[in-house]
């Protein structure tokens, strides 16, 4: 046998092992019997070339968690911002946070001059997702994401493909599938990326030759950077301003649509003005209002349209604004 043979066929055993693996054990499928699955396999099969065998034996032992549909009907976006954010912008995350900033400073310092993307988002985006890498989910992601593709009606279609792409990732890999883990909603590894993320905007920044998102956090800097710049990140521009509302109609002003900015002038003259006198904004800008909810009552921000790409990583504004001032912490320490 050649070396080059014999090289490949080391390369090759990860998937040879999981194989045998999976043809020797076979263990109970909790999906098999749902009316979608085999629509489900078809569809993966036309996509990505895999055949049934391989799929079956990919969900070999998947598992229901009931409880995940539980997590999805009562998510954290559900509480107000002065509840929600505390979850993220606390002492011990920020030191966490200042810990990695220190570690990977040369890293991040790359990544913004490549990508244009400011390390302080990039920290935050990994604050909130998983404390720094300290808390990256505990699911089996294959189990997470057959749960809410079998039994979350309303986004089904949306996890069977992430689903599917999660298969496909693992045989790629070379790993089976059930050893990946991450959070009850199927993202994983440091930045939290839905499978189907990973080959579209992981970034292999550490030049191993391998895009390593569950172990490598300078691939995830990269992955985050590259993810936001190719969702229209303007390099050099405002994310948002704290705000006051002088008007008695707050639903004139806030945005309904972050994709549909108005110009600055229009909202100023509806009483939206920046809390810090020495901020000027000028009456073309393109511009939202967000309102968040603190005990003492409603606050407001002046958001550009890289707060709207902030939230292409999870829709909700508070998650945008949690990240924004965690980062904004962490890089001004």
């Amino acid at each position: 046998m050649s070396m080059q043979n014999l090289y490949n066929n080391i390369k090759r055993l990860p998937l040879i092992l999981a194989a045998i693996s999976m043809t020797s054990f076979c263990h109970a499928n909790d999906f098999k019997n749902h009316p979608a699955y085999s629509q489900f396999k078809q569809k993966m099969m036309q996509t990505y070339g895999l055949t049934e065998a391989q799929i079956d034996w990919a969900m070999d032992g998947s598992k229901n968690l009931p409880n995940i549909i539980n997590i999805m009907n009562r998510p954290g976006e559900s509480k107000p911002w002065y509840e929600y954010k505390t979850n993220f912008l606390a002492e011990g995350t920020i030191q966490r946070g200042l810990r990695f900033r220190d570690q990977y400073a040369d890293t991040l310092n790359r990544a913004e001059q490549q990508y244009g993307v400011p390390q302080s988002v990039i920290l935050g985006i990994l604050g909130v997702e998983t404390g720094y890498g300290a808390n990256k989910g505990s699911f089996v992601t294959r189990d997470a994401l057959a749960t809410l593709g079998f039994g979350y009606e309303r986004r089904a279609e949306y996890f069977q493909d992430e689903l599917a792409a999660l298969i496909a990732w693992s045989y790629k890999d070379g790993v089976p599938t059930n050893s990946i883990v991450g959070s009850y909603a199927g993202a994983v590894g440091f930045p939290q990326f839905m499978p189907s993320n990973i080959p579209k905007y992981g970034v292999d920044y550490d030049g191993n030759g391998h895009v390593d998102l569950r172990n490598s956090a300078i691939d995830a800097i990269g992955s985050i950077a590259n993810y936001l710049a190719e969702h229209g990140w303007q390099r050099n521009q405002p994310i948002a301003f704290a705000a006051t509302y002088s008007g008695n109609n707050p639903d004139d002003v806030i945005a309904k649509d972050l994709t549909q900015p108005i110009p600055y002038g229009i909202l100023k003259t509806k009483g939206i003005t920046p809390v810090n006198p020495l901020v000027k904004i000028d009456d073309l800008d393109m511009v939202n209002v967000i309102q968040l909810q603190e005990k003492s009552g409603p606050i407001y921000y002046i958001t550009y349209p890289n707060f709207q790409v902030i939230t292409t990583y999870n829709r909700s504004r508070m998650y945008a604004t949690a990240l924004w001032l965690l980062g904004t912490e962490v890089t001004s320490r």
